[in-house]
C-alpha cells in the first residue's frame, strides 16, 4: 500500500505537538476566547516536576486542529512558531492531513528569518513543504486584503512569539493581518504565546494617533504588559473599524507574574537583535536609543543591553547609578559594533546588568537613560527625523528632555493615559 509523505510523518508530527498537553481548546464566538480567564490549576508539569506552559498551538493540536476543520489554512508565523522540541508548527501541519494547510504568510525579517531589521523575504515557495510564502511586511489595508484573498485561504492563523513591547513590529503585523482579514471576509485564529517579560503591568507613555506608524497604530502603552490574544481582543474590541471574526486558542499554565525561563518553552529569536529572553526585558526602555546618535548595542553580543557612543566615558555609568533605579546596575563599558552605528569602531558607554526584574522597570530606566545621557556627554543628539517621537508616541518625551526635565518628570507627564489605558486593557486580560 503506498503511502504519503504526509501520512508518514503525521503521527509524529502530531504526537511531538500534543504529548501530555492540557484539555483542549474549544472553538468560541467571533472575537472572544471561551476559556474562563485565570490561572490553569493543575497543568501537566517537565519531567522534573516542573509546571509547564502549553502554547496555543499545542492545545489546538491536541483537539485534532478541530478549529480549523473544513478550512483551507494560511499561517502567519516566523522562526517561534515551534513545538516544545523545536519543530517548526508549519513543518508539523503541513504533515498532518488533518489541515489543510494551502500558505504562510511572512512578517518582517520573514517566515524563516533570513533578513535583518527593515527587510523580508518576499515571495517565494518554501523548500521544506513546498508552500506559497508571500510577504506582507509594510502591506496593509486592501492590498494585504488582496494576498489573502489571492493566496485561497479560508481562515488566518497568526502564531509570532512577542518581545512586549508597542514598537516591535509583530504586534501591528497581526493588527494589519486581523483588519486585511476582515476586508477579505476570512476567519482569524490567534494561537497565544507568553509575554516573556509578564503580563503584571503596563508601562510607559500611550501612543498618541498623530505619531501612528508602524512602530505604533493604536494608542497603548509602550511595554503593554499583554500576550497576542489578549492583544488581538483589545483591538478587535476597540480599535478595528471593521472587527474580525476572531477565534483565540489560549494557553494553560501560564500566569501573568511568569518571565519566559519559567514556562519550560524554547526560546527562539524573534527577530536577528533580540537574541535572548534578557534582552526582551530591556527592550521596551533601551530601543529608545534608536532615536538618537548612540549605538543601541545592534552588531554586538548584547543589543539593547551594550549603549553608547564615540566620546562617552565612565560619567555616563555614574550618572546612571546616581539615579537609584530599581533592579538595574550600570557598567562603564566599549564595545565596537559590527554593523548599524559606529560599525567597526571602538565606542564608550553602559552596560545594563538587571540584579532584580522583579523591581526593574525598563521605561523608567531608559527614560533615565536618555537624560543622563544628555546631560553627561555632550555630543548627544536626536536622530534628526525626531523618529523618537514615533518610538514614544508622542513630542512629549523629547520636548521634556530638551527642557531639562529629571526622570521623574518625564515619567509623570504620561501617568495619566497610562491609568485611562490601564482601565481599558484589563477588560481583555485572560490570565491571573
Amino acid at each position: 500500500m503506498g503511502l504519503s509523505r504526509r501520512s508518514l510523518l503525521a503521527a509524529g508530527g502530531a504526537l511531538g505537538a500534543v504529548a501530555a498537553t492540557a484539555s483542549p481548546a474549544t472553538a468560541g464566538t467571533p472575537g472572544r476566547e471561551t476559556g474562563a480567564p485565570g490561572r490553569e490549576t493543575g497543568a501537566p508539569g517537565r519531567e522534573d516536576g516542573r509546571r509547564r506552559v502549553r502554547t496555543g498551538f499545542e492545545r489546538l493540536a491536541a483537539d485534532g486542529y478541530a478549529a480549523l476543520a473544513g478550512q483551507r489554512v494560511g499561517v502567519v508565523t516566523n522562526p517561534t512558531g515551534v513545538t516544545p522540541d523545536a519543530r517548526h508548527l508549519v513543518d508539523v501541519m503541513h504533515a498532518d492531513e488533518r489541515v489543510d494547510l494551502i500558505a504562510v504568510f511572512g512578517p518582517e525579517h520573514g517566515f524563516r528569518g533570513t533578513a535583518q531589521a527593515g527587510g523580508s523575504e518576499g515571495r517565494y515557495d518554501d523548500p521544506a513543504t513546498g508552500l506559497p510564502v508571500y510577504d506582507t511586511y509594510l502591506k496593509s489595508g486592501r492590498p494585504l486584503a488582496d494576498v489573502f484573498t489571492a493566496s485561497g485561504v479560508d481562515t488566518v492563523v497568526f502564531d509570532i512569539q512577542d518581545a512586549g513591547a508597542r514598537f516591535y513590529t509583530y504586534i501591528w503585523t497581526l493588527y494589519d493581518c486581523m483588519e486585511a482579514a476582515a476586508l477579505a471576509g476570512k476567519r482569524f485564529v490567534v494561537l497565544d504565546r507568553p509575554n516573556p517579560v509578564t503580563g503584571r503591568a503596563a508601562l510607559g507613555p500611550v501612543l498618541d494617533r498623530a505619531f501612528a506608524t508602524f512602530v505604533g497604530r493604536e494608542p497603548i502603552a509602550q511595554a503593554h504588559g499583554m500576550t497576542v490574544a489578549e492583544l488581538a481582543l483589545l483591538f478587535n474590541g476597540e480599535f478595528l473599524a471593521a472587527p474580525v471574526a476572531l477565534e483565540t486558542v489560549r494557553m494553560t499554565g501560564w500566569r501573568r507574574t511568569d518571565f519566559f525561563d519559567s514556562t519550560g518553552l524554547p526560546w527562539v529569536p524573534p527577530s536577528p537583535n533580540m537574541p535572548t529572553p534578557e534582552t526582551a526585558l530591556v527592550y521596551s526602555g533601551t530601543c529608545l536609543f534608536e532615536g538618537t546618535n548612540l549605538s543601541e548595542g545592534r552588531g554586538t553580543t548584547r543589543p539593547f543591553e551594550l549603549l553608547g557612543a564615540e566620546g562617552i566615558d565612565r560619567r555616563w555609568a555614574e550618572a546612571a547609578n546616581a539615579l537609584g533605579l530599581p533592579g538595574v546596575h550600570f557598567r562603564e563599558a566599549y564595545f565596537a559594533p559590527t554593523f548599524s552605528k559606529f560599525q567597526g569602531r571602538t565606542v564608550g558607554g553602559v552596560q545594563l546588568h538587571v540584579h532584580d526584574r522583579e523591581s526593574f522597570d525598563p521605561v523608567r530606566t531608559g527614560i533615565g537613560l536618555l537624560v543622563t545621557a544628555r546631560r553627561s556627554w555632550s555630543g548627544f543628539a536626536w536622530r534628526p527625523d525626531h523618529w523618537i517621537d514615533k518610538l514614544t508616541g508622542s513630542t512629549r518625551v523629547r520636548t521634556l528632555i530638551d527642557a531639562g526635565a529629571d526622570t521623574d518628570e518625564v515619567v509623570g507627564a504620561w501617568q495619566t493615559d497610562l491609568k485611562a489605558f490601564r482601565a481599558v486593557r484589563r477588560q481583555y486580560l485572560l490570565y491571573r
